[in-house]
C-alpha cells in the first residue's frame, strides 16, 4: 500500500501506467513516449480585478498524446490546481478517449484560482486571457478544451468568442460544452451524470441487482452530480447523502436524510458552483456532518463525482460495510491503496475511465455536429451516448473476466493498447 501523505497525482498516474506496461510487456520506446506529455504550457495570466488591482494567476495546458485524433481535455478553475494535477488528468484523458474508442487524444488545462472569490467579469477576463495564451496551440484539429471543475458553458462560450476574434473566422469546434446558441450540443449538461448512471445500470445488471430500491451516497453536487442524482432517482434509486462544499463557509460538509434527499429541494439551497447551504439544509430537516460522512452512510453505492484523491487509506475504513459498488464519476477519486482495501472487502469498483466518460463522448458528438453545422435532438444525443457507453462497459467487463483483471486494469490495457498500436502504425515507434 502507498502512503497517501506522499501523494503526487502525476507520479501516481505514471506508476499505474508503468504497472500496466509491465503487464502488457510494452516495448521501451512506447513506455517512454506514453509516460510523459508531448507538450506542456505554463501560463502567466495577468488580470485587472474589479478593484483596479492587477492579479497574476498561474495557468496550464498540457497535451499528452494526439495519435488517435485532436487532443481533448477540460479546463478547470481551482485554487489547488498544479501542473502535476494537469499532467495526470491529461494522461487520463488519453486513456478515457481510447477506452470509449472515439478519435480524440488527451489534454488538460486549468487556472489556479477560486471562482467563489471572483466576479463574473473577472472570470471572463481569465477565460479570454487564457485563450490568448494558448490560441496558437489549440484548434478544432489540434486540441479542444472543454468544461471541468468550476467551469461551465458560459466560460467555454467566452473562450470560443476570444478564439474566433483572434482567428478572424467562426470555429465552433474549437471548444466543447459551450451554450446551445453558440453551437453547443443538446445533452452536454446531462452527459457526465447520465453517462455514469448508464454504466451503473450495466454494473448492477451484472451483479444481479435491480436498481429499483438501491441507495447511494454522492460526493459532489456540481453539474455531473446533479444529473447523476436525477437519473438515478428516475430509475428507482434513492440518494440518502450528498457531500459538497458549504456554500457559506467553503468547508466540506455532508447532508443526509435516511428516507432520501429531494434533488429539487437540495438545488434550491445550493449555489451555481454546487455548494450547499448546510444551515438551510438543517432547517429543512437534513442531518449535517463533516465532508467524509458521505462514506459512512449505510448505502449500496458510493458515487464520487468531485475531485481526485478523495477516498484514501486514511478514510477508506469509514466506508460502510453495506456498500457494494463504488462507481467513479470524478477523475481518479480513489487512491490505489484505498481501492485495494475496498476490493478485499468484496466491493466492486467501476473506474472513471468508463464511468466518467459521458462528458468526453458528448464532447465528441458536439464536435461532429459543429463540423456538420447540423444538430441532433436531446433524445438522439442521449440514445447515442447510452449505446457508446454500454458497448464500452461490456467490452471492459468481458476483457476483465477473460484475462482475470480488475475493471480498472482491463480498461487501462485496452486503452494503452489502442494508443500504442496507432503510434506504431503512424511510425512513431
Amino acid at each position: 500500500m502507498t502512503d497517501d501523505s506522499a501523494y503526487n497525482p502525476f507520479s501516481e498516474a505514471q506508476a499505474h501506467f508503468d504497472r500496466i506496461a509491465d503487464l502488457m510487456d510494452l516495448e521501451p520506446a512506447a513506455r517512454k513516449l506514453l509516460r510523459s506529455p508531448a507538450h506542456e504550457h505554463r501560463l502567466a495570466i495577468p488580470i485587472r480585478l474589479d478593484t483596479g488591482e492587477i492579479e497574476v494567476f498561474e495557468g496550464f495546458r498540457v497535451q499528452h498524446n494526439d495519435a488517435r485524433g485532436p487532443a481533448w481535455g477540460g479546463v478547470r478553475f481551482h485554487p489547488q490546481e498544479t501542473v502535476d494535477t494537469v499532467r495526470a488528468l491529461a494522461m487520463a484523458a488519453t486513456w478515457k478517449t481510447a477506452v470509449v474508442d472515439i478519435p480524440l487524444g488527451g489534454s488538460m488545462g486549468g487556472v489556479t484560482c477560486d471562482p467563489h472569490d471572483l466576479s463574473t467579469t473577472e472570470q471572463e477576463r481569465i477565460c479570454r486571457t487564457w485563450i490568448r495564451r494558448v490560441a496558437r496551440t489549440i484548434g478544432p484539429q489540434r486540441d479542444v478544451p472543454s468544461p471541468d471543475v468550476m467551469t461551465g458553458s458560459q466560460h467555454m462560450t467566452w473562450m470560443l468568442d476570444e478564439y474566433e476574434a483572434i482567428a478572424g473566422e467562426h470555429a465552433p469546434g474549437v471548444v466543447t460544452g459551450k451554450t446551445l446558441g453558440a453551437g453547443g450540443s443538446a445533452g452536454r449538461a446531462e452527459a457526465g451524470g447520465y453517462g455514469l448512471i448508464y454504466v451503473l445500470r450495466e454494473a448492477l445488471k451484472e451483479l444481479g441487482i435491480a436498481p429499483d430500491g438501491t441507495s447511494a451516497s454522492v460526493q459532489g453536487f456540481g453539474l455531473v452530480g446533479r444529473h447523476a442524482i436525477d437519473l438515478y432517482c428516475q430509475i428507482g434509486g434513492s440518494v440518502r447523502c450528498v457531500s459538497a462544499l458549504d456554500a457559506r463557509t467553503g468547508a466540506p460538509c455532508s447532508v443526509w436524510r435516511d428516507s432520501g434527499i429531494d434533488p429539487k429541494e437540495l438545488r434550491s439551497i445550493s449555489d451555481r458552483l454546487g455548494g450547499i447551504d448546510s444551515a438551510r439544509a438543517a432547517e429543512l430537516g437534513y442531518e449535517v456532518g463533516d465532508g467524509d460522512d458521505w462514506l459512512a452512510r449505510d448505502v449500496d453505492i458510493l458515487i464520487p463525482v468531485a475531485l481526485e484523491h478523495q477516498i484514501t487509506n486514511h478514510n477508506a475504513d469509514r466506508v460502510s460495510a453495506s456498500v457494494r459498488i463504488v462507481i467513479e464519476g470524478a477523475s481518479s477519486p480513489m487512491t490505489p491503496a484505498a481501492e485495494a482495501t475496498l476490493r478485499e472487502r468484496g466491493v466492486t469498483v467501476v473506474p472513471d475511465l468508463v464511468a466518467g466518460a459521458g462528458g468526453v463522448v458528448c464532447s465528441y458528438f458536439e464536435q461532429v455536429q459543429s463540423g456538420m453545422n447540423y444538430f441532433w435532438t436531446l433524445s438522439e444525443v442521449l440514445s447515442k451516448l447510452d449505446l457508446k457507453l454500454t458497448k464500452a462497459y461490456n467490452e471492459i467487463s468481458q476483457f476483465a473476466a477473460a484475462k482475470e483483471l480488475s475493471m480498472r486494469d482491463a480498461a487501462m490495457v485496452l486503452a494503452v493498447d489502442r494508443v500504442a498500436s496507432l503510434c506504431r502504425e503512424r511510425g512513431w515507434l
